[in-house]
C-alpha cells in the first residue's frame, strides 16, 4: 500500500530521484555549492592551522619523535617533517584550487572532493573500529577534520550541486 498524495513527491520516490537534471546553462549557483567549496575552504583552513603549528613546534615534535621511535636519527627524523610539511602544503594549495572550481561548477572537481571525503570519513572510521582511537573534542583535530569532511560530502552530494555541477550537458 502507498500513500502517494497526488502533487507531493517523497524523497525516497526512485522515479524523481533518478530522473536526470534538465540542461540549464542559466542556472543559478545553489546554496549547497556555494557551502560546500566554503566547508572546502575551511578544511584548507584547518589544515594550514596543523601545519603552522606543527612549523612553530618543529624541533620539539622531533625530538619526541626520535625518543619514541628507535634506530631514527634527528636528522631523519627533520626530514621526515620536512617532507610531511611540504605535503600538507600541497594538499592545502590543492585544497583551494579545487573550492575554486567548485565554486565555479566544475563537476570532476565536485566529484574528487567527494571522494577524498568518502576515504577520509572511512578512515577515521576504520582507525576508530580497528584501532581504538577515540574521537574527541578535546586537543583532538579529529572531530572537526570528521565534521568538516561529513558536512562537504552533504552539501556536495545534494541533488542541487550535481545539477549545477551538470548545467552545461546535454542528455
Amino acid at each position: 500500500m502507498s500513500d502517494h498524495t497526488p502533487g507531493k513527491v517523497g524523497s525516497f520516490d526512485p522515479t524523481t530521484l533518478l530522473r536526470p537534471t534538465a540542461y540549464d546553462p542559466g542556472m543559478r549557483r545553489p546554496a549547497s555549492t556555494t557551502a560546500g567549496a566554503v566547508l572546502v575552504l575551511l578544511r584548507a583552513l584547518a589544515s594550514a592551522l596543523v601545519l603552522v603549528l606543527l612549523s612553530s613546534r618543529f624541533s620539539e615534535v622531533g625530538r619526541e619523535i626520535a625518543g619514541n621511535v628507535d634506530g631514527l636519527t634527528p636528522d631523519e627524523v627533520n626530514i621526515g617533517l620536512v617532507a610531511l610539511s611540504v605535503l600538507t602544503a600541497a594538499l592545502v594549495l590543492a585544497d583551494v584550487v579545487l573550492a575554486v572550481f567548485i565554486y565555479r561548477g566544475r563537476n570532476w572537481a565536485r566529484v574528487i572532493v567527494m571522494s577524498i571525503a568518502v576515504i577520509s570519513i572511512t578512515g577515521s572510521f576504520v582507525a576508530w573500529w580497528w584501532q581504538g582511537e577515540e574521537i574527541t573534542l578535546g586537543g583532538s583535530a579529529s572531530l572537526l577534520s570528521l565534521g568538516l569532511d561529513i558536512l562537504v560530502l552533504l552539501a556536495l552530494s545534494s541533488r542541487s550541486s550535481a545539477a549545477y555541477a551538470r548545467r552545461n550537458q546535454r542528455r
